[in-house]
């Protein structure tokens, strides 16, 4: 009785190893020894330029550095990240099924892009209402080490987002 109880033990362990959900920061994303980014948007010093970079009509930034190393080891990893969230598909019904995770305000839309391996390019099948671009969610879900391209900037990771949760700023208390 003992030995079949350590057997289906065993074999349960990793399937709920699998189901653990690794919380994750924009530095895991970085390779060891590979250059960290400035964060720091980059400001415009152009202020002839302001009214295209504000406009959704002007043309995009350009990326900093749009083919940057990523973790392989986090491919296929259930993860959960915070950041904000720059729509590319909304539904008729205003939900946000396809976007761009980034880890600071404005990137892509009114600052260049941060570096792929900065950015997350994520699907969801329910999607979000996104009624304001300044609010941050933590998502999670599989993620997998893979290149995409949308036309405000290439990603070095994607994912399936199964969890968008607007993110809670009284976490940081205590910091």
């Amino acid at each position: 009785m003992t030995r079949l109880l350590f057997v289906l033990l065993l074999a349960a362990t990793p399937a709920f190893a699998a189901a653990e959900v690794r919380e994750l920061q924009w530095s895991d994303l970085i390779p060891a020894g590979a250059p960290l980014p400035d964060l720091e948007p980059m400001p415009l010093h152009d202020l002839s330029e302001l009214g295209e970079v504000l406009s959704e009509d002007g043309p995009p930034a350009p990326q900093q550095a749009p083919n940057e190393p990523v973790v392989e080891a986090l491919d296929g990893q259930r993860i959960k990240l915070p950041g904000y969230v720059v729509p590319l598909d909304i539904t008729e019904a205003g939900r946000v099924i396809e976007f761009l995770l980034v880890p600071y305000y404005g990137a892509c839309i009114h600052v260049p892009p941060p570096p792929s391996n900065q950015i997350v390019h994520a699907t969801s099948e329910l999607g979000i209402r996104l009624e304001d671009l300044w609010l941050p969610f933590w998502i999670e879900g599989p993620l997998k080490v893979a290149h995409a391209s949308s036309e405000l900037a290439e990603a070095g990771y994607q994912m399936q987002a199964e969890k968008i949760i607007v993110y809670d700023i009284e976490q940081l208390q205590g910091y």
